[in-house]
């Protein structure tokens, strides 16, 4: 059994075909399928069922697959550990977060980081839930931010915290002056959401279908700025998080927390369980888990005193 026969197996597993595992690990397909079947083999148990277009583990694949990954993220760590015994804070790091988080979090992390580990580089990969989650399973990024749920059985999952949905509206619309809101209250109302890519737009909906009210919506974006600005225009309401409410100076949109059941989503850190995490990576973390344990009162002045 070669370790190479087992990257080969583990990448197949992660991205879910021989082609695109061969392309992963920059080797001919029919060479990648080969080394599978030799391991095979050698196991003399089948680890995948041939799909027309996929490969799916069979129940000795999946149960090789944990020791495989362990025995891959045991080598690497071995590795790593030599390559940066010379230099700890040095090197990159890969952090995916999604959109709808990016822009308001990520500046006082990196700040945050820069503080300790000034010759260490964090390359920021912005992009959807499902994308975030797929490059933590490829390895293409280290560790990723997203809103929950996020189910996946090769992921660690850390929540981080909830936060509350505001109702946006724009400037002297009739709900703003109104003493309490309920869902209720928006069902006559026109609706500015994300578009479906984004969990958040599906989420609001979902919420909102759940406490009997089917949004009309009028118009669909796909960034939160965008939907903020057509509320302020008056093309209809919206549910904003609060971190994007706390950054709107413009003084055009009133956000107000709704009356009784709340809308809510909790944000969570992800990485793969069996991959290797370098010390800078951890400590990495580490500074999330800081900044968050903050809080939002003690994180705005820590970041005006950076600006004085």
């Amino acid at each position: 059994m070669e370790l190479q026969q087992l990257r080969y197996f583990v990448s197949a597993v992660e991205v879910g075909s021989f082609t695109r595992a061969a392309r992963a690990c920059y080797v001919a397909q029919p060479s990648l399928s080969q080394q599978i079947r030799k391991l095979e083999d050698e196991l003399g148990q089948r680890l995948f069922e041939r799909l027309a277009r996929s490969v799916r583990l069979t129940p000795a694949g999946q149960a090789f697959y944990e020791r495989a990954a362990a025995i891959l993220a045991a080598v690497a760590e071995a590795r790593e550990t030599i390559a940066e015994s010379a230099n700890f804070e040095k090197g990159e790091i890969r952090f995916g977060v999604i959109p709808t988080v990016a822009p308001y979090l990520v500046p006082g992390l990196l700040r945050a980081f820069a503080r300790s580990f000034r010759q260490a580089r964090v390359a920021v990969h912005e992009d959807f839930t499902e994308e975030t989650v797929r490059g933590c399973l490829t390895g293409e990024i280290d560790l990723g931010i997203v809103a929950l749920p996020a189910n996946e059985a090769r992921l660690t999952v850390e929540p981080l915290f909830s936060e509350e949905l505001l109702l946006a509206v724009p400037k002297g619309h009739p709900l703003e002056a109104k003493r309490q809101v309920t869902l209720d209250d928006l069902t006559h109302e026109r609706f500015v959401l994300l578009s479906a890519v984004h969990c958040l737009g599906t989420q609001i909906v979902s919420f909102c279908e759940r406490a009997g009210c089917v949004p009309a919506v009028s118009c669909k974006s796909a960034q939160l700025l965008t939907v903020q600005e057509l509320v302020a225009l008056g093309q209809g309401v919206s549910l904003i998080p609060r971190m994007a409410a706390q950054t709107d100076r413009s003084k055009r949109v009133h956000y107000r927390p709704l009356t009784g059941k709340k809308p809510s989503r909790t944000l969570a850190m992800i990485w793969h369980r069996h991959r290797y995490q370098s010390p800078l990576v951890r400590s990495f973390i580490e500074t999330i888990r800081a900044e968050v344990k903050k809080g939002p009162a003690q994180k705005e002045r820590t970041a005006a005193a950076a600006q004085a």
